[in-house]
């Protein structure tokens, strides 16, 4: 459990701290720094923006350096700029430390993701994976605990601080464990594998089955999640919903987040990947549904449904393409497949935006999260009967009927 752990720990630094402590901080911060509703639509934007390019930049020059030096120098930056963080009063330095962390994030995940599947054991890959992407969870709860304990007394930079010790700490775990299983390696002989370049990747994308299908999985995935997330609050308010509904049901998405990667990544591991998937969109779509007919009742069912699908997803779709794709490969696919997460995450929020311009309800933006939940239950029962007809066909491969 070393791997998973100490990577899901990066997920905290990366994407935990990285890409969301600055909103959960932006209340406290107010009265000290200028932060207009023009500053966060341009941090949101512009992190968005830098965690593509970081993920595209993964798919080009990835392969061509080492995975674990790419951990530590994204590790040791982000530990840096969140102590800058503690330092900064203008806005504008913020946003751009902010883009810079995002960068940086979308090449940590890409980094682990080579790791674990050169590194670790291929029985525990969905598992390892699975627990190291539920980090991200992880640091939703930190970010909590750092707002209630440490903020209070010490004030906002403080918690920056508080994050970048926790920080230096990942880093110096990462290295101990990245010089343990290099150790490992040379003595099993474990060769640096293949790696594709730019043409054949996008060939490889296009027009093979797995690759295609994780990276148009990971497309509705965030064009459903993303859009969920953003204007869940906002339809809560529409409905006359009380706020602490919604903070109820973002403790829930947190607290599943954090236990699902090592439940789901064991399904995936014991029974395959189409399974897990199968079971993991089965309860967002199951929940998105209850949600879109009653809000109100089930809109804390929808956050257990968004938890157990939106945290795992990452380690199960890359493990499921290590089985057929070395691990540089992998790691390709996986970036090509964060900007496909990132673009459906952009698209899902300008089509919402233009449904509740033209309707002024967000009713019908839900209505769309529904159809695309139940679109990637669809696909998962596509991919769980495929599977399920290979395993059949090699069955009988080995056992011939005899004449």
């Amino acid at each position: 459990m070393r791997i998973p752990i100490t990577f899901g720990f990066n997920q905290v630094i990366s994407h935990g701290f990285g890409l969301f402590l600055f909103t959960a901080l932006v209340p406290t911060m107010h009265n000290s720094v200028d932060i207009t509703s023009w500053h966060l639509a341009l941090s949101g934007a512009l992190t968005q923006v830098s965690y593509l390019i970081g993920a595209m930049l993964l798919g080009v020059i990835g392969p061509r350096l080492d995975s674990g030096r790419l951990m530590l120098i994204t590790g040791s930056l982000t530990t840096f700029l969140l102590f800058i963080m503690a330092w900064l009063d203008n806005t504008t330095m913020m946003i751009v430390v902010l883009a810079i962390m995002a960068g940086s994030a979308a090449i940590s995940w890409g980094s682990i993701v080579e790791l674990v599947t050169r590194y670790g054991r291929a029985d525990r890959t969905a598992t390892n994976l699975s627990i190291a992407s539920s980090g991200t969870a992880w640091g939703y709860c930190i970010n909590g605990l750092i707002i209630l304990l440490v903020v209070p007394l010490l004030g906002w930079r403080s918690g920056w601080v508080a994050a970048s010790v926790l920080g230096f700490i990942t880093v110096y775990a990462t290295y101990r464990l990245l010089k343990h299983v290099r150790a490992q390696a040379q003595d099993q002989e474990i060769e640096v594998t293949f790696a594709m370049g730019t043409g054949q990747l996008l060939k490889t994308v296009l027009r093979e089955r797995t690759a295609f299908l994780a990276c148009f999985m990971l497309l509705l995935v965030g064009a459903s999640s993303i859009t969920f997330s953003t204007w869940l609050n906002t339809y809560l308010a529409e409905l006359s919903l009380p706020p602490a509904l919604g903070g109820y049901t973002w403790s829930i998405i947190g607290l599943t987040g954090m236990i699902a990667g090592f439940f789901v990544g064991k399904l995936a591991d014991k029974k395959g990947p189409s399974v897990a998937l199968f079971g993991i969109f089965g309860m967002f779509a199951v929940g998105i549904l209850a949600f879109t007919y009653r809000p109100a009742q089930f809109v804390m069912l929808a956050g257990f449904g968004y938890g157990m699908m939106y945290f795992p997803i990452w380690g199960i779709v890359s493990g499921w393409v290590s089985k057929q794709y070395s691990s540089k490969a992998t790691m390709q696919i996986n970036g090509i497949g964060m900007v496909a997460f990132g673009l459906g995450g952009a698209l899902g929020n300008v089509l919402a935006g233009i449904i509740f311009d033209k309707t002024g309800s967000l009713s019908n933006v839900y209505m769309l999260i529904c159809g695309l939940s139940v679109v990637l239950f669809a696909l998962a029962m596509y991919i769980f009967l495929h599977e399920r007809q290979t395993r059949r066909a090699q069955t009988v491969s080995y056992y011939p009927t005899e004449i």
